[in-house]
């Protein structure tokens, strides 16, 4: 078990419907910026379609939660660390996105 933050657009990340971060910006986000490396994709039929992303410039922080996985038209991070969330407040603000957590709380500058 674990607690997830998300990137998110809706209004609350469990919401089924509302604006979507698509790929091409997610994509976008993560050339742009220097601390972010994207993982390859799984092959297509090899399970959910998830683009997912790790920081490069906190190698020792990567056994706390640096990985951000893109699913379903938002980002999320699983036990972030502290590191992770700043950053996490960086991209939703590259995307016009928020940061929530599992229980509905925002991360907000």
């Amino acid at each position: 078990m674990g607690y997830d933050i998300h990137i998110t657009r809706r209004e609350d990340w469990w919401d089924e419907d509302g604006p979507e971060i698509a790929t091409h910006e997610w994509k976008a986000v993560v050339e742009s910026d220097a601390d972010l490396s994207m993982i390859p994709a799984p092959s297509e039929g090899s399970g959910p379609s998830q683009w997912s992303a790790v920081m490069t410039t906190h190698p020792d922080e990567e056994r706390l939660g640096t990985a951000l996985h893109w699913a379903s038209g938002e980002i999320s991070a699983k036990n972030p660390s502290d590191i992770l969330v700043a950053k996490m407040r960086q991209v939703a603000k590259a995307l016009n996105a928020r940061v929530q957590g599992d229980d509905g709380e925002y991360y907000d500058e």
